[in-house]
């Protein structure tokens, strides 16, 4: 077995190779075909908060209304007590209504995913592209040297920087 790093031959049934280190323990599986699959949960194709709980939609309502709900108290201690720390109850309310607004936009972005990729596709890591329709085909890439080479036989206009009238 060939290493695909470094292309040193290797024992059959190594894990590493012995030249480089790279990892070749899948080589053989890649060779025959039989790669095994991520398996598919039903967990995977939810969209999760940083603790691992799943993210519905009443968390950005509540988070959203908790800040309206500090921004009033802020208001209503102003005109009360009129003292200057009544500002401070506006940081946790805009970041309240922040997260909310963020974490709406993220559930939003997730369903549009999951409607876009199908149900059949969601939990997998890779979404293999489907071939491409013969209609489809694009002509190949012009080459790089081609636009550069084409100038060579033609003289370039020259300029005078010194006009003389």
């Amino acid at each position: 077995m060939f290493c695909p790093k470094c292309a040193t031959q290797n024992i059959d049934g190594a894990h590493f190779c012995r030249s480089c280190g790279a990892n070749i323990s899948l080589v053989p599986q890649a060779l025959t075909g039989q790669l095994a699959q991520p398996p598919v949960t039903e967990a995977d194709g939810v969209c999760r908060t940083r603790r691992g709980r799943e993210l519905t939609l009443e968390q950005p309502v509540q988070s959203f209304f908790l800040g309206i709900a500090f921004v009033i108290i802020a208001i209503v201690l102003s005109r009360t007590i009129g003292q200057v720390w009544w500002f401070w109850m506006l940081i946790p309310a805009f970041s309240l209504m922040a997260k909310g607004v963020a974490q709406y936009i993220r559930l939003k972005d997730h369903e549009s995913r999951r409607a876009s990729i199908g149900p059949q596709m969601v939990g997998r890591s890779f979404v293999e592209p489907p071939p491409p329709q013969p209609q489809e085909l694009k002509s190949p890439v012009s080459s790089v040297t081609e636009g550069t080479t084409r100038h060579l036989g033609v003289e370039a206009p020259t300029r005078h920087l010194d006009h003389e009238r």
